[in-house]
């Protein structure tokens, strides 16, 4: 039997599903007792009948694209928290804006299971790269290494020579953050003669991971394991020893046909929906606008949880670029800063294994990039390039972002 976190991974999964489905009855019961959200989204339905994955199926969906609105109408969460704010342990802001709660507890995240996956253990150093600055993924990170019995260097993003100062003084053997930036670090600290041979392992989210950028990376002596998780949930799923991403436990995934509550069978692509009976944040088939399949067969490393391909796009025209999801509406906004008078188009590419992004803005005059530059980084946290071209040249399809990267 393979090293795993603990006896859950590799319960029978029958086993497994009807522990989710007992614990799943009394939040739900809950949900509906003591939140008027969830009390007024049921309402049409019987939720007690809710004991299987095709009873689940009947339950409305819960779209992350509706929590601005739904946030904006009764703050801070929409009525969706079970915990008062007060009883909360941080509270986030995640582009959008999203309102996010995080609650007292080991792990609440569920990120130790990730990085023991990964080969982190008790007395590892861990580089975290992930910001800290309003948004959760720093903090999530950090609780599972603790959780672990690790010691975390919380490094955020940027600051490169600060970060190659810190490596070198503590000599971290585990990084956490996004692939990109991991190059970024290994290649400056190559530029500058830095010793980094102690870093072994990586855990990465937030981007894309190319094989090419995996087998650099592996070249350079690291294993890299990657998970996939939201400020909402957590971590919902993570790489093994095995192809694909095992779901996390409690975690309840289903894949639908995007756009639409119907589920499809396993090996079709469609929209990750997710149900985590949180008992401070349930999140009842809530559908995260992410791309994915369920591979249909047994895990070979004896992990007996179903397991996703991994990330495999957005269903709409949300796209993350360096770590950050960047929204149509983004694009909106700032079209009415700059009283744009014809369309924008955000164009996403990636070169060098680094993402760019470039505005196109329909307008007769160019002297004004540097302030569409600076609405754009204002609305995105993002930096990137401003191109003006004239008006009508950008096609009328309704589409504003336009994700152009080529991945192996």
């Amino acid at each position: 039997m393979a090293d795993f976190y603990d006896a859950l991974e590799g319960a029978e999964q029958a086993s497994r599903e009807a522990a989710l489905f007992a614990e799943l009855k009394v939040s739900l019961a809950r949900a509906l007792q003591e939140q008027t959200f969830w009390a007024k989204h049921f309402a049409e339905v019987d939720v007690s009948i809710v004991t299987n994955r095709a009873k689940l199926s009947e339950l409305p969906i819960l779209r992350k694209s509706a929590l601005p609105s739904l946030q904006q109408a009764a703050p801070p969460f929409g009525g969706l928290n079970a915990s008062s704010l007060g009883d909360l342990a941080r509270l986030f802001i995640s582009p959008g804006p999203i309102f996010d709660p995080e609650g007292h507890g080991r792990d609440w995240w569920g990120s130790a299971r990730a990085l023991y996956a990964a080969g982190v253990r008790k007395g590892d150093v861990v580089l975290n790269t992930f910001s800290y600055h309003l948004t959760p993924a720093g903090a999530m990170f950090e609780s599972g290494a603790h959780a672990l019995g690790c010691a975390v260097i919380p490094a955020g993003p940027g600051n490169t020579a600060d970060q190659l100062m810190a490596i070198a003084q503590y000599r971290p053997n585990t990084y956490v953050g996004t692939p990109d930036f991991l190059k970024i670090l290994l290649d400056k600290a190559r530029e500058t003669g830095r010793d980094t041979s102690f870093l072994r392992r990586a855990l990465v989210s937030g981007a894309a991971l190319p094989t090419s950028l995996r087998e650099e990376l592996e070249e350079r002596g690291i294993t890299v394991r990657q998970c996939y998780g939201t400020a909402d949930l957590g971590i919902i799923a993570y790489e093994g020893d095995s192809p694909g991403m095992v779901i996390n436990e409690g975690i309840l995934l289903e894949i639908v046909r995007p756009g639409t509550c119907e589920s499809i069978p396993h090996g079709e692509v469609g929209e990750i929906v997710i149900t985590r009976a949180n008992r401070d944040y349930p999140l009842f088939r809530f559908a995260t606008g992410d791309l994915s399949c369920i591979i249909d067969e047994p895990s070979p490393d004896g992990r007996t949880n179903l397991r996703i391909k991994g990330w495999l796009g957005r269903a709409d025209q949300t796209t993350k670029i360096k770590g950050m999801f960047v929204r149509p509406e983004q694009i909106d906004l700032i079209s009415k800063r700059i009283s744009a008078p014809g369309r924008l188009r955000l164009i996403v590419t990636r070169a060098n294994e680094q993402d760019s992004m470039t505005l196109m803005v329909e307008q007769t005059h160019a002297d004004n990039t540097d302030s569409i530059a600076n609405a754009l980084f204002d609305a995105t946290k993002l930096r990137g390039k401003v191109q003006i071209v004239p008006p009508g040249t950008l096609p009328n399809d309704g589409k504003v972002i336009s994700d152009e990267r080529k991945y192996e």
